[in-house]
């Protein structure tokens, strides 16, 4: 079953930011062998990435300074092996992912994509995010589900919709599923992209940014005083939203896009 606690967790790979490891909390749930649980202080403006293969992210706001990580897994698993969680620091911040004794995996442990058999397993993550802490998702087969964040956000999967709402920029990718996002900022890394779903965005009515959306079938609807060109099914809209800014780009292949007004902004 999943997620003992690794070989890799000493005292050093405990510390997070020049906290000993007493202040870093890893435990196991209620349920015996299947949960996961790590929590810690991160600094705002640092990063917590979550990494998984086959299962879902669920985040959203915490209420003090630390990120809580719990971990589920279900379904089958490895034969006579456990798939753990492993906490890795790195410069910019602190990245839990999945690891396994019968993989390589990724030069600092993590599973790819393959590495992972068909054999049913399923890691669902839960997380707690504070203000200023960036937050990244990454997972293949599963939901990205980020909710009500105050920085910046990124959500990456395969197979799988993707829900965001936060107070800084995002970055969103999908390839089989549909994208809804609300954002309260702008920024060079500003995308929206699937291959086979549609897309919608909301964004602040004073928000200055650059538009390119496109998609090849479905149409294009915006509330910004865009002009939508092209005829069905290929459609394009470009053009500038309040003093212009940075660019965004938005683009499916599959699907219809939508860009809205961010209601109570």
């Amino acid at each position: 079953m999943l997620l003992r606690t690794p070989k890799e967790f000493d005292v050093n790979t405990l510390r997070l930011f020049g906290l000993v490891a007493a202040a870093t909390c890893l435990t196991a749930a209620t349920k015996p062998n299947d949960s996961f649980h790590w929590s810690s202080r991160v600094t705002e403006g640092q990063l917590i990435e979550i990494r998984g293969i086959n299962g879902s992210i669920h985040a959203q706001p915490a209420s003090t300074d630390s990120v809580d990580v719990t971990a589920y897994e279900t379904g089958g698993g490895y034969h006579g092996s456990d798939i753990q969680l492993k906490v890795v620091e790195h410069d910019g911040g602190v990245t839990v992912c999945a690891v396994s004794p019968l993989s390589s995996g990724q030069p600092d442990g993590c599973l790819s994509s393959s590495d992972l058999p068909n054999n049913g397993v399923v890691v669902d993550f839960t997380v707690r995010v504070p203000r200023g802490v960036r937050f990244v998702a990454r997972t293949v087969n599963g939901l990205v589900e980020a909710k009500s964040l105050r920085a910046d956000t990124e959500a990456h999967t395969v197979n799988g919709n993707v829900l965001v709402s936060t107070d800084g920029a995002a970055q969103v990718e999908t390839v089989n599923g549909s994208i809804v996002a609300s954002v309260g900022k702008i920024t060079s890394a500003s995308k929206f992209s699937t291959v086979n779903g549609g897309i919608t965005v909301a964004l602040s009515k004073c928000i200055g940014a650059r538009v390119h959306a496109q998609t090849v079938n479905g149409g294009i609807q915006t509330e910004f005083p865009l002009a939508v060109r092209g005829t069905f099914p290929s459609r394009h809209a470009d053009g500038s939203i309040g003093c212009g800014g940075p660019e965004l780009k938005i683009a499916t292949v599959n699907g219809s896009i939508c860009l809205k007004h961010k209601r109570n902004s």
